[in-house]
């Protein structure tokens, strides 16, 4: 049984790294199943039993670039003097991300359109969308910034970054767009600093 176990998390491992370069590389609507099953070095059956549409293959890549993206953020962050100078390099850092390669094409390109606005969103809470609340309240708990409800200006904030990322995937120049959001979502979190 652990034999049969390991098997399948290679196999959906293997289905996962060439269908993200795949998709990083070519885009969802360029790639085809059989062009993952030949990366992958399986038989396009073996993709199909392990997922049921490559709408799901993305789904699972969408996640797994999301996670590794923000293990990245979290490196940058943690090298921050305080909370809300982390959620600034963090945000900074998200918009460098995805304005190149592979990262930017499947969380800004195709993301929003094979996973639906409210299927991207989700998962993008369990990534970098659940950092801002947590990273909200701690600024709170140690007097950063007024205590207020948390969940208004969480979205608030998140709503800012994720129409500037919108408008980013739209630009020739991804890396500029995402550098002049990066300094005013900058301005917008040191308005919010309580002044000593």
């Amino acid at each position: 049984m652990a034999k049969q176990a390991e098997r399948r998390a290679a196999t959906t491992e293997a289905i996962l790294a060439a269908a993200r370069r795949l998709f990083g590389t070519q885009g969802f609507a360029a790639t085809t199943m059989d062009e993952i099953a030949e990366g992958a070095g399986i038989a396009k059956g073996a993709v199909y039993h392990h997922f049921k549409t490559k709408e799901a293959v993305f789904e699972a890549v969408f996640d797994l670039v999301s996670r590794d993206l923000v293990a990245e953020i979290d490196g940058t962050a943690r090298a921050e003097k305080d909370v809300l100078a982390a959620m600034v390099a963090g945000t900074q850092h998200y918009f460098a991300a995805t304005a190149k390669g592979l990262t930017g094409q499947i969380i800004l390109r195709d993301g929003p359109a094979v996973l639906g606005w409210e299927r991207w969103r989700e998962i993008d809470a369990q990534h970098f969308g659940g950092k801002m609340p947590r990273a909200l309240t701690v600024a709170m708990e140690q007097g950063l910034i007024a205590r207020q409800p948390v969940e208004p200006l969480a979205r608030l904030l998140l709503g800012a970054v994720t129409e500037a990322a919108v408008a980013c995937a739209g630009r020739a120049d991804i890396a500029g767009a995402g550098a002049e959001y990066a300094r005013a979502f900058k301005s917008l979190v040191e308005a919010l600093r309580v002044r000593a």
